[in-house]
C-alpha cells in the first residue's frame, strides 16, 4: 500500500468560504500538506449560520465546517505591512500558493503573481473569482455562487413558462465547481512544473466554471433551443407515490414500451398521441401522469423506482435530507465525515467525506477543522525561525493571531 498520492505537495492559501477552500480541502484530502492564512479573527466562512462554538466560545459556521478539514491555520493580518512580509517569506517554502478574493485584491497588498513569483519563481500561484483576472467586463464585481449561476444562464433555461427563475436551486454550484477545476488547475500546473521546472498561474473564474457545468445552455442555444422547451419532448419529471416522490428520465422510444407495460398501461404503445417522444411531453398530465401515479399509488417511492430500473427504465427516489443522512450507500461509500467524533466539537455536525476513492490510497481519518489562528506559532517558527519574543510582539501589535492552548507548540 503507498501514501497518499500528494504528500510533499504544500500549498499556502489565502483563502475564504467555499471557492477555494472546497478545492484545498480535496488536495488535503489527497495528502497535500494546506496551511490556511486567515485573518486574526478568522475568514467569513467562520461567521456563517447554522453554526457551532469552537472550545474557545467563539463561532463556527456550517461553511467553515465543511470545507476546511485537515488544514493548518495561520491567522495574519495580511493589510499591514509587517503581515505581508510574514506571508512573502513563508512563500518559498511552499509549492503552490492559492488565493479567492475579489480580482485585483492581492496586487493591491502587494502580494500578486508577478510579486510572489519574484521570491519564488517555480511557484503554482492559484487564483479563482468571480470573473477571473483579466480580461471581463465584470472584472470588479465580486461574486457569489448564485451570481454566477444566474449569469450562466441555467436559472432562465429552466424555468418553466409563468414563473421566474428560481435561484440557487442545486446549493453551491457557483463554488464547488470552481472548486474542482481550481483542483484540476494546480495538479496540471505541478504536472507541468515536474517536466519543466516552470512555475505557472492558474487563473478560474467561477462564471467560466459554472457556464461549462451548464453547458447545455450555450450548446443549445446555438442548435435553436434558446431555453428549455415546455413540455418537452421526453419524460424528465417527478412523480407522486404511496410515501414521497420519485424521478424518472426517459427519452427513447423503446423505454416507453418498457414503461408502458410496468405501470399497467400497455395500450399506451398503440396510441398515435404517444408514438413519438413529442408526445409524452403534450400528453403528461393528462395521460401519462394519472396512469403512474395511480400505478405507483400502492408502492413505496424506493420499490416504484426498483421496478422501473428493473424494466430498464431510468428512475429513483427523490430523498429528503434525513433520508439521505441514513442512506446505505453514502455508509458503504464513507461519505459521511461526524464532526461529534473530533476534539472540541460536542455537536452531532455531519460533512461530506471524499468522493475521490483511490484503490491503493484509502481513505483516511479526516482531521478536524483548525481553530483561528492554532497553528499560527507552529508554522512561523518551524518556517522562519521566529523565536517566542518575536511572535509574542507581532501578536500583541495584532498583526498575527495565536490561539493560547497551542503556546508549547512547535
Amino acid at each position: 500500500m503507498t501514501g497518499k498520492p500528494l504528500e510533499g505537495v504544500r500549498i499556502l492559501a489565502a483563502e475564504q468560504m467555499q471557492a477555494l477552500p472546497f478545492a484545498t480541502q480535496l488536495l488535503a484530502r489527497l495528502g497535500a500538506d494546506v496551511v490556511k492564512v486567515e485573518p486574526p479573527a478568522g475568514e467569513s466562512g467562520r461567521a456563517s449560520q447554522p453554526a457551532v462554538l469552537d472550545p474557545a466560545g467563539r463561532t463556527v459556521g456550517a461553511t467553515f465546517l465543511r470545507n476546511n478539514l485537515n488544514k493548518r491555520s495561520v491567522g495574519v493580518d495580511l493589510k499591514t505591512d509587517a503581515g505581508r512580509d510574514l506571508f512573502l517569506r513563508l512563500v518559498p517554502h511552499f509549492d503552490v500558493v492559492a488565493e479567492n478574493f475579489k480580482a485585483g485584491t492581492m496586487d493591491r497588498l502587494g502580494l500578486g503573481y508577478d510579486v510572489v513569483r519574484a521570491v519564488h519563481p517555480s511557484v503554482i500561484y492559484a487564483s479563482v473569482s468571480g470573473f477571473g483576472s483579466d480580461g471581463s467586463p465584470y472584472g470588479s464585481w465580486p461574486a457569489y455562487a448564485s451570481i454566477v449561476e444566474a449569469m450562466s444562464g441555467i436559472y432562465d433555461y429552466t424555468r418553466r413558462p409563468d414563473e421566474p427563475p428560481r435561484a440557487n436551486p442545486v446549493g453551491a454550484l457557483g463554488d464547488i465547481s470552481s472548486a474542482l477545476f481550481a483542483a484540476v488547475g494546480i495538479l496540471a500546473a505541478l504536472r507541468h512544473r515536474d517536466r519543466t521546472g516552470e512555475g505557472q498561474r492558474v487563473d478560474v473564474a467561477m462564471l467560466d466554471a459554472t457556464v461549462a457545468m451548464t453547458d447545455i445552455v450555450v450548446n443549445f442555444a446555438s442548435m435553436g433551443l434558446p431555453s428549455q422547451p415546455y413540455p418537452p419532448p421526453y419524460i424528465l419529471d417527478t412523480f407522486r407515490a404511496a410515501d414521497g416522490w420519485f424521478v424518472m428520465q426517459l427519452v427513447r422510444e423503446h423505454q416507453f414500451e418498457r414503461l408502458s407495460e410496468t405501470v399497467g398501461h400497455p395500450e399506451w404503445r398503440d396510441d398515435p398521441r404517444l408514438a413519438h417522444r413529442a408526445g409524452w411531453g403534450e400528453h403528461l398530465e393528462d395521460v401519462i401522469r394519472p396512469g403512474i401515479e395511480k400505478w405507483a399509488a400502492g408502492l413505496s417511492k424506493h420499490e416504484a423506482a426498483r421496478q422501473l430500473m428493473a424494466a430498464g427504465v431510468a428512475a429513483g427516489p427523490c430523498l429528503e435530507s434525513h433520508e439521505v443522512i441514513a442512506d446505505p450507500h453514502l455508509a458503504a461509500r464513507n461519505m459521511l465525515v461526524d464532526l461529534s467524533h473530533l476534539d472540541g466539537i460536542d455537536e452531532h455536525v455531519l460533512v461530506p467525506g471524499n468522493p475521490v476513492k483511490l484503490l491503493n490510497a484509502p481513505d483516511a481519518d479526516d482531521e478536524r477543522v483548525p481553530w483561528v489562528g492554532e497553528h499560527t506559532r507552529a508554522v512561523l517558527r518551524h518556517e522562519l525561525g521566529l523565536d517566542d519574543e518575536t511572535l509574542a510582539t507581532l501578536a500583541e501589535a495584532g498583526i498575527i493571531s495565536v490561539d493560547e492552548r497551542t503556546k508549547a507548540d512547535g
